[in-house]
C-alpha cells in the first residue's frame, strides 16, 4: 500500500487550488477520491452535489448512507409497515426512539429551508443513475451506531445521553435554523465548535459518532472501485475522513473495520452484574428481616417498593399514558426490577398499544409529528414510545434511590450481623 499511493502524499498535500471549504480533492498516486461536505437539510448542497457528479464524471458515488436508510429514501412510506408491538418485543424500542427523535430534530431544521432531510444524499444518487455512475452507501447502520455509543457509555454518561435527547425532542419551535443558519454548518470553523463541545459534554458519544465512522466511512470509501471516487458526506466529516484516508494511503492504519462494525458483546462481567443488583436487593432485604426483625424487613421491603413503583408510576403520568397502564407501572415496576429479561418499560408500553391501539392515521402523520413536543403526546405510536421510555426511567432511578435506601438500612444493624458472623467461628 505504502509503495502504491504513499508516495504521492506530497501532490495531495499541496494541491489545494481546487480544494474548497465544502470539497476536497484527495491524489493517492493514480487514484483521486473526492469528498463533498453537505448540510443535511440545505438546498445549496443539493445542487453542488448535482454539480459534483456532473463535472467530475467518477467512477463511483459513495454515499453516506447505509442499506436501511437507502431503503427508506426508495420508499419513503415504509415505515408505515412498522409494528410497534414487535418493535418493544425486539428491544428495540430506544433505538426507535432515539432515531425518531434525530429525524424529527432534522426535519424541524429543513422546515425554514424548504429541504428534506437527506435530500442531497437523494440527489447524489438521481444525479450518478441519471450518468450510469455505480453507487456505493458506505455508512456505517443507525442501528449499531446507537448500539454502541449507549453499550460503551457510563451510567452518568447514558444519563446525559438520555437528557440531550429529550432536549432535543422538546426543542423549542422558535430554535428552528434558517437557511443563512444551515450553511453556516458547512463551515469548517463552526463545525470544529460544535465538535470540540460535542467531544467535552459527551466523549464516547463523540467517539462513536464521529470518530468511528470517520473511520469507517473512510475505509468503505477507499475500498469503493474505480479509479475516481465521489464522495458525499456531512460537512462534520470532512477533516476527520481525509486524514483517515490520509493514514490508509500511508499503510498507517487498515481498512478492516470489523471491531467497530457491530454492537459490543456483553462481556462476562456484564452478565454477571444483570443478576447482581437484584440478587444484592433481595440480599438486603432478606438480612433486614433476620437481623432486624420484622419491622425493619418490612420498613426495607417497603421503601424498594415505593421508590421503585412510584417513579416508574410518575414516569407513565408524565407520558399520560393510560390510567391502567399507570397502575400497572407503580405495581409492576418492583416486581420486574428484579429480573434482568424483563422491564416494567416493555410491559407498560405493550399494554399502552393494547389499550390505545394506533391508528392508520399515527402512522401516516408519525415524521410530522415527531417534530414537535405536542405530535408526541398526539401520536399514539409516539406515546407508546414515551411510555416505554419514561416509566424505565423512572424504574431505574428508583432501583438506585431504593438500593441507597436499604444500604442505609442495613449499616443500623451492621453490627448485629458482625457479631453473628463471629458466633459462627
Amino acid at each position: 500500500m505504502n509503495e502504491e499511493y504513499g508516495t504521492d502524499m506530497e501532490e495531495n498535500k499541496t494541491d489545494n487550488k481546487m480544494n474548497t471549504a465544502t470539497q476536497k480533492f484527495l491524489t493517492f498516486g493514480d487514484r483521486q477520491i473526492i469528498l463533498v461536505g453537505t448540510a443535511h437539510v440545505s438546498a445549496e448542497s443539493i445542487e453542488e452535489v448535482k454539480a459534483a457528479v456532473r463535472e467530475n464524471n467518477p467512477d463511483n458515488v459513495a454515499i453516506e448512507l447505509d442499506e436501511k436508510r437507502l431503503a427508506s429514501i426508495e420508499d419513503p412510506d415504509s415505515w408505515r409497515k412498522m409494528d410497534i408491538v414487535q418493535v418493544l418485543k425486539n428491544k428495540m424500542g430506544f433505538l426507535m426512539l432515539a432515531n425518531i427523535i434525530l429525524a424529527g430534530y432534522q426535519k424541524r431544521m429543513g422546515e425554514g429551508t424548504g429541504v428534506k432531510p437527506g435530500e442531497e444524499m437523494a440527489a447524489a444518487i438521481h444525479a450518478a443513475k441519471e450518468a450510469g455512475i455505480p453507487q456505493t452507501m458506505v455508512d456505517r447502520p443507525i442501528g449499531v451506531t446507537l448500539k454502541r455509543a449507549w453499550s460503551k457509555n457510563s451510567l452518568w454518561g447514558k444519563c446525559k445521553l438520555l437528557a440531550t435527547l429529550l432536549g432535543t425532542a422538546f426543542v423549542s419551535d422558535d430554535e428552528d435554523a434558517t437557511p443563512e443558519k444551515i450553511e453556516e454548518l458547512k463551515k469548517n470553523n463552526e463545525m470544529d465548535s460544535l465538535m470540540k463541545e460535542l467531544s467535552g459534554y459527551l466523549p464516547v458519544v463523540k467517539e462513536v459518532l464521529i470518530d468511528e465512522r470517520d473511520r469507517y466511512l473512510a475505509s468503505k470509501i477507499w475500498e469503493c472501485k474505480g479509479n475516481r471516487v465521489l464522495a458525499v458526506l456531512g460537512a462534520g466529516h470532512l477533516p476527520g475522513v481525509q486524514a483517515c484516508l490520509e493514514k490508509l494511503a500511508e499503510g498507517k492504519i487498515s481498512s478492516d473495520c470489523s471491531d467497530i462494525d457491530s454492537a459490543p458483546k456483553k462481556t462476562a462481567a456484564a452478565k454477571i452484574s444483570m443478576w447482581f443488583i437484584p440478587l444484592l436487593i433481595i440480599a438486603l432485604i432478606a438480612a433486614g428481616f433476620y437481623f432486624g426483625g420484622k419491622s425493619k424487613g418490612w420498613d426495607m421491603l417497603s421503601a424498594w417498593v415505593i421508590w421503585n413503583g412510584a417513579l416508574a408510576g410518575i414516569g407513565a403520568a408524565v407520558a399520560l399514558a393510560h390510567p391502567l397502564v399507570i397502575l400497572i407501572s407503580i405495581i409492576g415496576a418492583p416486581v420486574t426490577s428484579l429480573c434482568p429479561f424483563v422491564g416494567i418499560g416493555l410491559v407498560a408500553g405493550l399494554l399502552q398499544a393494547v389499550l390505545k391501539k394506533p391508528a392508520v392515521l399515527d402512522m401516516e402523520n408519525l415524521q410530522q409529528d415527531a417534530s414537535s413536543v405536542r405530535g408526541f403526546y398526539k401520536n399514539r405510536i409516539l406515546r407508546v414510545l414515551l411510555v416505554f421510555f419514561l416509566s424505565s426511567l423512572g424504574s431505574s432511578i428508583g432501583t438506585f434511590a431504593a438500593g441507597a435506601s436499604l444500604v442505609a438500612s442495613v449499616t443500623t444493624f451492621f453490627n448485629k450481623i458482625v457479631s453473628w458472623i463471629k458466633g459462627i467461628f
